[in-house]
């Protein structure tokens, strides 16, 4: 039995030995693991692109979201094609500039002076241009108005607005989906501001509240919503907080008025008069009943003294 045993292991030690066993174990070997590598390979090649087209169909329900947060991460830019041909012809009405350029930033019409909420824009030939969206978003209001030149209206994120006046050539509708740098209309004229000739009123505003364009040029939209938690970063903000102590003081002036009454209350003091006749009636009174009390006295000791004598 020993023997049977034996015969086989010799064998393999014999293949062993040969020169050509070692190198055909080890490409046997290697083409193994090479197929189970290919194999490994091609199941997470079908997975991957299972998920690309899970994600490219979830991708296609979601197209409006995708307007709303670029428009967010998009830094604001003049509303023309080339900003460095433009100058402004009226400047924004800032309440904390000088008088100079206060009364610089006034539009005036039909006997009255209006404040500029926004910048009016126009090349320096003078010639028309295309009107650019500043961002991205979707148009909300499209008017035609003779005396603002046309309005167009766009929305984006977290209330801001921008707005597009005296334009003409509109090529948008309400409902519309614009990209920034999307030409929007053509630049024209207003009744308002005639004395700008052809050019774009360009607005931003933060939940209906004007600012200053110029403050945000070149810079990321989102940078509107922290300039307006900051005190004193609007227009109409500072104006409401400045007019409304006007109204308390003049509260307070007819609050004051009341001094007439402390007049009133000087009258009454006069009847002090009364109080010290009154004063001087008692302490007569009080001499006239002192000196009673005091006869009264008297005759009570003189009856006593009788009283006295008559006992003796």
């Amino acid at each position: 039995m020993r023997e049977e045993e034996k015969k086989p292991t010799s064998k393999i030690r014999r293949i062993l030995k040969q020169r050509w066993a070692l190198s055909a174990i080890y490409i046997a070997s290697a083409a193994i693991i090479l197929a189970a590598a290919f194999l490994l390979q091609n199941s997470f090649d079908d997975s991957a692109n299972d998920g690309k087209e899970d994600s490219a169909e979830t991708g296609k329900n979601y197209d409006q979201p995708s307007v709303e947060v670029n428009s967010n991460l998009e830094t604001i830019k003049m509303p023309v094609a080339n900003a460095d041909k433009t100058v402004i012809k009226k400047q924004f009405y800032d309440v904390n500039a000088d008088e100079k350029a206060q009364e610089e930033a006034l539009v005036f019409y039909n006997n009255r002076y209006e404040q500029n909420k926004g910048i009016d824009i126009a090349m320096e030939d003078g010639k028309a241009f295309d009107v650019k969206a500043s961002l991205s978003g979707n148009v909300t209001k499209v008017q035609d108005d003779a005396l603002l030149g046309n309005l167009i209206e766009v929305e984006h994120e977290d209330g801001v607005v921008t707005r597009y006046q005296s334009v003409k050539d509109i090529k948008v509708a309400v409902g519309d989906k614009v990209k920034q740098g999307q030409a929007i209309a053509t630049a024209g004229k207003s009744q308002i501001n005639e004395e700008a000739g052809v050019h774009v009123h360009f607005e931003i505003r933060k939940d209906n509240i004007a600012l200053n364009p110029i403050d945000f040029v070149d810079k990321q939209a989102s940078a509107i919503q922290s300039a307006t938690e900051t005190e004193g970063s609007t227009l109409d903000d500072s104006t409401e907080k400045e007019e409304t102590p006007a109204v308390d003081e003049s509260k307070t002036e007819k609050e004051e008025t009341p001094a007439v009454d402390e007049s009133e209350t000087g009258t009454d003091e006069t009847p002090a008069v009364d109080e010290t006749e009154e004063g001087t009636d008692l302490e007569s009174g009080t001499d006239k009943e002192g000196s009673t009390p005091g006869e009264d006295s008297t005759e009570k000791s003189d009856s006593l003294k009788d009283s006295l004598n008559q006992s003796n």
